[in-house]
């Protein structure tokens, strides 16, 4: 049992109710271009499955989970709390991800979800054991920040990516992940990969023609009025650089867990039926053309022991003990 697990079984691991209750990073712009992208790709007829190296606790896996199409296949690959192969590697994942584990992320999507993804648990460069060339429409990589583990995880996915199909790269231009910045744009200048657009955090490109995504893009940034953008020039081709602060992010998956407290709280609360799912409860009103029905005494004589003051109140209380003191006799 791992430290981040010390103390818990499956069933008393956290359960989130909602995705931004799961650890991670990502943020509004990525969320938007993730769905826009999966949406894009199916009114288009773009076939395939989905793959992520690099899961941490969940977060872009849940999101990607609820796009799923029902024919396809969605694949996680992660060490979790497997040894790295390197001394390197194994210094990374203690200090960025000590307490990842695949238990915790089992328990976050299963959150939101009725079935797991594929989880590949090994290093990414495995990922192509696991997954058939040609196969993936849209690629996440957020695995390893070393650039001889990001290179060849780039170059693994341009072998697993349909013609049509999408990479994404976390962290490639973040200061504490030189190495991410650095395969990234080696794959655009010596392996082929052409930009489609860029956020504060992630880097979005094909190995096919980019100018049915940029189109489509451009287009649909221009009917947003939340959504920054502008295009630039890189490597004699058009990219697009958007930021998305205080735009709406678009739908979330709905936690398995989100109604269970409120339930729970209801069921708690005695001598208090449940209403009906949809109907209202109703105030209880007297008939019309009847007066209604009057109190009985005892709650009168309550009612005026809470109202009265308590000089008056203490001398009813006494009174009531000396009556009961004597008996039916003495009434």
């Amino acid at each position: 049992m791992t430290a981040a697990t010390a103390g818990h079984s499956a069933d008393q691991l956290p359960r989130p109710t909602r995705l931004s209750e799961v650890k991670g990073w990502f943020f509004t712009a990525d969320q938007l271009l993730f769905d826009w992208f999966l949406r894009h790709q199916q009114d288009r007829g773009v076939a395939g499955d989905l793959l992520e190296l690099g899961a941490y606790m969940g977060k872009s896996a849940i999101f990607l989970g609820a796009r799923l199409r029902p024919e396809e296949r969605f694949t996680v690959c992660d060490l979790f709390d497997s040894p790295a192969e390197d001394a390197s590697n194994s210094r990374e994942m203690a200090k960025s991800y000590a307490t990842l584990t695949r238990r915790a992320f089992e328990a976050n999507y299963l959150s939101f979800h009725e079935e797991l993804p594929v989880v590949v648990q090994g290093l990414s460069s495995s990922v192509s054991e696991h997954v058939a060339a040609d196969s993936v429409r849209f690629a996440h990589i957020d695995a390893s920040h070393l650039y001889a583990h990001v290179h060849g995880d780039i170059l693994a996915v341009r072998e697993l990516l349909a013609d049509a199909g999408v990479v994404v790269m976390d962290d490639y231009r973040a200061e504490h992940c030189p190495g991410v910045a650095a395969a990234t744009w080696q794959a655009v200048t010596d392996h082929g990969l052409r930009p489609i657009c860029v956020t504060g955090t992630k880097f979005y490109g094909t190995w096919g023609d980019p100018e049915p995504y940029r189109t489509g893009l451009l287009a649909w940034l221009a009917e947003r009025g939340d959504v920054w953008h502008e295009v630039q020039e890189v490597n004699g081709a058009p990219l697009v650089r958007l930021s998305a602060k205080g735009a709406k992010e678009p739908a979330h998956p709905v936690s398995r867990h989100e109604a269970a407290p409120a339930r729970a709280a209801d069921a708690a609360k005695p001598g208090k039926p449940a209403a009906k799912p949809g109907k209202p409860a109703e105030a209880a009103r007297p008939v019309v053309g009847r007066p209604a029905p009057r109190p009985p005494r005892g709650a009168l004589r309550r009612v005026a022991l809470d109202v009265l003051p308590p000089v008056v109140t203490r001398a009813l209380v006494r009174a009531r003990k000396r009556a009961r003191a004597q008996g039916p006799a003495g009434r």
